[in-house]
């Protein structure tokens, strides 16, 4: 588990990071276009069976605190989460949609495992309000392949945002 949040330089060829990029990028689109149209009980098949979620402020992951906001390890944790978010609407009606640039591959491992970091903004609209911005800041993610196909072994979410709103319950 990754507990450093700081600048990492790039331990791979530039040429392999560009073709690893453009996977990240369309497994993020996959990943925001499920959430966004409120499949969240889709989410934990974006991750391997094991897999870590976890979401925590800038200032604790800067002092290298592992506490979180938010924690989920494993996927069957992560479908609990899911199925709670869904099946009881304690929120007002709401739509969420995810940004996510920079895009920068950091490593492949040589069994394939690939680590990676973007950065996201999360906006949100309540069905009678003004859109505003819920959440901003960093994914650092760790990929594995499983049948081929790109699932996350691990992510976190480094927030930079200070002030929270308390309904922070969905994936970001």
């Amino acid at each position: 588990m990754r507990t450093r949040f700081e600048y990492s330089p790039r331990k791979i060829d530039p040429a392999r990071a560009v073709a690893l990029r453009l996977e990240i990028e369309e497994f993020h689109a996959d990943y925001c276009a499920a959430l966004d149209a409120g499949q969240v009980e889709a989410w934990p098949d974006f991750f391997t069976e094991d897999g870590l979620y976890r979401v925590t402020a800038r200032e604790n992951a800067e002092l290298g605190l592992p506490v979180g906001l938010v924690y989920s390890e494993g996927r069957a944790m992560m479908h609990d989460r899911a199925v709670a978010i869904s099946r009881t609407q304690m929120f007002a009606p709401r739509y969420m949609l995810h940004l996510v640039s920079n895009t920068r591959v950091i490593s492949e491992s040589a069994d394939g495992e690939i680590e990676s970091q973007a950065a996201f903004m999360l906006m949100q609209t309540l069905v009678e309000g003004p859109t505003t911005l819920h959440l901003a800041g960093t994914y650092y993610d760790r990929h594995t392949r499983q049948d081929g196909v790109l699932k996350l072994k691990e992510r976190q979410v480094v927030y930079d945002t200070t002030i929270l709103a308390n309904d922070l319950v969905y994936p970001v």
